[in-house]
């Protein structure tokens, strides 16, 4: 599953622990992700959309 998570995040200035701290997860679950290497649960992709100001759908293509 292609995200924008790198891209919106360093527009946003958040480092990776940044975002893993607000999110509640671990750095190495938002390094995974930017690397497109997990697909996140709808949980984990809400709370990572939250933590940055999003919604789910400007972060991931679901297509």
């Amino acid at each position: 599953m292609k995200n924008k998570i790198k891209e919106i995040r360093t527009k946003l200035g958040m480092t990776q622990e940044e975002l893993a701290a607000k999110a509640g997860v671990r750095r190495e679950t938002i390094v995974f992700l930017e690397q497109g290497k997990y697909n996140p649960s709808l949980g984990l992709a809400n709370d990572v959309a939250k933590a940055m100001g999003k919604k789910i759908d400007q972060l991931f293509d679901l297509d």
